[in-house]
């Protein structure tokens, strides 16, 4: 029977989402989708237990002789090949640095010997499935960024990151690149929005929600979203050209308050001779699932597979 079924993964910082998503049209099965909540700071079985009940929950939803086998996005460091985890110094699933995922969870859900368990990044994920059924399904090359805790992102060539070359920074993305007094994660997150709104006023907000919603009648909102998206694009902008980037997606939280900061980062992408089109993401949290489960076609794997070990 021809396996046209991959489940796709995405890890979360707080949860596990999974869902059968069908190969040949890259669309998810609805009634597969699962999310579970799950403590990272709990012991490392605990955490496969978790994320082994919703993928067993998956896979009672669909005939398992036709499921090809179980894409992770995962957040690194991780060992992408080996498949084993190395998290650690960051408040999230340190407790399972050092553990094979795959051995874990093949294990767990008692697979057969041979059944397929791929990984790669989350951000990469991420744009793999912009790429290959959402807002960068009709470009070449894109790139893809998530605005949020942090800044995820990821260049795409016929549906593959690019990790290395001179069209791409080291590690084929840009939120450990040199900016300002830190890097580029410190600035395009919502901790900047956070730390500049207590720095000029004193108060602390819990995120860029609430920012957002303060911003009708808070002109200080205002200019800290409108200095966010011109120096966003500054500094995206020579990256993309480089590149030659058709598509730039955007997704992540901080893209739900793009009303509030587009139109200053497109008109200065046009400044600075920039020309590819700005896409907000289509497919948002689904994008990583997507991505994740097109590990399982076979052309996209034997494309990929030497871009993992440098992500």
């Amino acid at each position: 029977m021809n396996k046209n079924i991959a489940i796709g993964t995405d890890i979360g910082g707080s949860h596990i989402s999974c869902a059968a998503i069908d190969l040949l049209t890259g669309k998810i099965l609805k009634e597969t989708l699962t999310e579970r909540a799950v403590n990272n700071q709990a012991q490392s079985s605990v955490i496969i237990d978790v994320w082994s009940e919703a993928l067993s929950g998956v896979l009672s939803k669909v005939p398992f002789d036709k499921v090809k086998g179980i894409g992770f996005a995962m957040p690194g460091p991780f060992d992408y090949v080996k498949g084993i985890c190395y998290i650690r110094g960051v408040a999230k699933y340190e407790n399972l640095y050092g553990i094979n995922i795959t051995d874990a969870i093949s294990s767990s859900l008692e697979v057969p010997e041979g059944f397929l368990i791929r990984f790669m990044n989350d951000a990469s994920s991420f744009a793999v499935g912009e790429a290959w059924a959402g807002s960068a399904i009709k470009a070449k090359r894109s790139l893809s960024i998530t605005l949020g805790t942090g800044f995820g992102s990821a260049f795409i060539n016929n549906r593959i990151p690019i990790v290395d070359g001179p069209e791409v920074p080291k590690l084929g993305c840009v939120y450990h690149l040199p900016y300002l007094d830190g890097i580029a994660d410190d600035y395009f997150s919502t901790r900047w929005f956070i730390k500049q709104y207590k720095n000029i006023t004193g108060k602390e907000l819990s995120g860029v929600k609430e920012m957002a919603e303060l911003a009708p009648s808070d002109k200080i909102v205002r200019d800290l979203f409108t200095e966010f998206g011109d120096k966003a694009a500054l500094f995206l902008a020579p990256w993309l050209k480089k590149f030659k980037a058709e598509v730039l997606v955007i997704g992540g939280n901080i893209s739900h308050a793009y009303s509030l900061f587009g139109d200053v980062f497109e008109a200065r992408l046009k400044k600075e001779n920039c020309n590819c089109v700005v896409k907000l993401s289509t497919l948002k949290e689904d994008a990583a699932l997507i991505g994740s489960a097109y590990l399982l076609d076979d052309d996209f794997w034997k494309s990929v597979q030497h871009a993992l070990p440098l992500m």
